[in-house]
C-alpha cells in the first residue's frame, strides 16, 4: 500500500434533528405544539388549584346565601292585626322577591303596633322583643378532639385484652 492508494473518507455532516436526549428526531417531545417548542412556558395544572387555597391560618370562605330582608315597617303597612307572616304571605303581598332556600329575616327598622304571627322566618333581636318572642338557639356541637379519639383507642384496646385473657382462662379450665 502505497500514499497514492490512501484515500480520504467524505463523511456528510449528520443532520442535525432532535437536540438533546438521546431519542432521535423529536427527542422524547413528541410531534408539533406547545409543548414541543423550545421554551415553552406552561403553568403546572397543580399551581392554579393550590393558589385558590387560602393562606392565612384560619381563614374561613365567604358565608352562604344571606336571607332576603323585610322591615317592621313594611310588615306594618301590609297586614292587620292577627296576621300569619310566612315567606309565602310575604312573596303574595310582593315584600320579597321570590321564594327560595335562602329563607327571609324580619328586621326591626321601624315600629309594629300590630300582634302578628311569625312562622318559617328568621327574627332579629330587636324584632324578637316588639312582638315579645323567645329565640331559642341552637345547641353548639363540640367538635371530637384527639385526645378524645384517642382515649376511645385506648379503652379499645383494654376490652381486647380482658376478652384475650377471659378466652385463655377457658382453655385452661377445659384442659
Amino acid at each position: 500500500m502505497q500514499l497514492h492508494d490512501l484515500r480520504i473518507k467524505k463523511s456528510k455532516k449528520k443532520k442535525r434533528v432532535g437536540r438533546g436526549g438521546k431519542r432521535g428526531t423529536y427527542s422524547g417531545r413528541g410531534n408539533k405544539g406547545q409543548k414541543s417548542r423550545a421554551g415553552r412556558k406552561m403553568r403546572p395544572e397543580l399551581r392554579d388549584f393550590i393558589k385558590k387555597i387560602p393562606k392565612k391560618r384560619g381563614y374561613k370562605f365567604k358565608a352562604g346565601p344571606k336571607p332576603q330582608i323585610v322591615n317592621l315597617k313594611d310588615l306594618e303597612k301590609n297586614f292587620k292585626d292577627g296576621d300569619l307572616i310566612s315567606p309565602k304571605t310575604l312573596f303574595n303581598k310582593g315584600l320579597i322577591g321570590k321564594l327560595d332556600k335562602k329563607g327571609v329575616k324580619i328586621l326591626g327598622d321601624g315600629k309594629i303596633s300590630k300582634k302578628l304571627e311569625i312562622k318559617d322566618c328568621l327574627v332579629s333581636k330587636s324584632v324578637a322583643k316588639a312582638l315579645g318572642i323567645e329565640i331559642k338557639q341552637k345547641p353548639v356541637k363540640k367538635r371530637k378532639g384527639k385526645k378524645h379519639v384517642k382515649e376511645k383507642q385506648e379503652v379499645k384496646k383494654v376490652e381486647k385484652k380482658e376478652v384475650k385473657k377471659s378466652v385463655e382462662k377457658k382453655k385452661i379450665v377445659k384442659k
